[in-house]
């Protein structure tokens, strides 16, 4: 049993830099710069031990010993595939878990990172909403994601590095995780942690507009909007969130952000879903919504979209479009001015689409029996 008197420690890994100076001047009584010096063992060296952090002294380490610890995510699944994708199923506390994706391409290396275990939006077409929202990420539960991956791709100067890009993309909503999401980005920016620059690090919301507004005042991140539709009807239908941020407030929101952020360009995501909004007439109305709003903030190429091919998973009822007409789509917004791109699809071998490997390892919540009851033909909260 552990002793209730014993004091608490602070996982060093919830702190940004500023945390990190406070932590060291006001609790331990130590200059401010030793904070980056500890910053620099845990981010460019994934060292967690303080004994191993050489060049502090013995007293500061024991200090860090009984006041700190550094601890990251367990790993219980590490999944590589043949495409060169890793994905990881991460614990937290108790049965929960999350992913974490590594996706290398040309000159590049993204990791996509979660923020909730699970997601209380309940967008229909998404693997993780079919099991429910469970709790916040803490920050340290956040950076420790890039820091397992980071880590496993290797300790290489930062022009050398293979982690040169974070999306906020993977399980949750990351602004309902404001404050835990915005501390986590800061490690990822910061130099004496990840050294990332402020565009490589990207921040993807379903459309809360209150949120986006305060991101746009207290970080400097790139933004992503999963649209995934072209019209209020389809979107609510698809994005439940759509029903209080309908979409002219959501791109007025948008607006706000370009214009605050000096000429940065918003992604504007948009999955494709066979004979749901993948027709000739969805890619017009985009057209027009893409043009509104690079027209408002008056510079080219204000808006990208990005078509992603549906990621099928079990027991949902979306079928990913055929080639052709992802193809098709993406020429009629070529043919509007649109930039727009098609992500490829990677990691297929292994479940790479968000929440479908935590889905075959932990199945836990209410909404995932109602949704595999729902898949043989029973009613909502049927007996088992």
């Amino acid at each position: 049993m552990s002793d209730p008197a014993a004091p608490t420690r602070i996982n060093l890994l919830d702190l940004d830099r500023v945390g990190m100076e406070n932590f060291f001047e006001h609790t331990l009584g130590e200059k401010r710069f030793r904070a980056h010096q500890v910053m620099k063992w845990i981010y460019h060296r994934y060292v967690t031990a303080f004994e191993d952090m050489t060049d502090l002294g013995k007293v500061l380490r024991e200090k860090l010993a009984q006041h700190a610890e550094v601890v990251p995510p367990n790993i219980l699944l590490d999944k590589p595939s043949s495409d060169g994708t890793h994905k990881w199923l991460l614990g937290m506390d108790g049965k929960n878990a999350i992913e974490a994706v590594y996706i290398p391409d040309k000159g590049r290396g993204t990791l996509c990172v979660s923020s909730q275990v699970g997601c209380g939006l309940n967008c229909q077409f998404c693997s993780t909403a079919t099991q429910g929202f469970n709790r916040n990420l803490s920050s340290a539960e956040i950076i420790g994601q890039c820091w397992v991956a980071a880590r496993h791709l290797g300790n290489v100067p930062h022009h050398q590095r293979r982690l040169t890009n974070v999306v906020m993309m993977g399980m949750g909503e990351p602004l309902l995780n404001f404050d835990n999401v915005v501390r986590a980005m800061s490690v990822m920016r910061d130099d004496n942690g990840f050294g990332l620059a402020n565009k490589r690090v990207t921040l993807s919301t379903a459309g809360l507009v209150p949120m986006i507004d305060r991101l746009a005042e207290e970080s400097d991140v790139s933004l992503a909007v999963s649209l995934h539709a072209p019209n209020d009807e389809l979107r609510t239908e698809l994005v439940p969130l759509n029903k209080k941020y309908p979409i002219a407030e959501l791109m007025a929101s948008c607006v706000r952000y370009a214009l605050r952020k000096k000429r940065q360009s918003i992604t504007f995501e948009y999955t494709l879903m066979k004979g749901v909004n993948d027709q000739p007439e969805h890619a017009r109305q985009l057209a027009k919504v893409m043009r509104k709003f690079s027209n408002a903030v008056q510079y080219a190429d204000a808006a990208k979209v990005n078509l992603i091919p549906f990621n099928p998973f079990p027991g949902t009822r979306f079928e990913r479009t055929e080639e052709s007409e992802v193809r098709a789509f993406q020429k009629i917004l070529l043919d509007a001015q649109v930039l727009t791109m098609v992500r490829r699809t990677r990691g297929d071998d292994i479940d790479a689409a968000c929440g479908q490997l935590k889905g075959q390892v932990v199945d836990r919540t209410r909404r995932q029996a109602d949704f595999k009851r729902l898949q043989n033909g029973l009613p909502d909260h049927a007996a088992a």
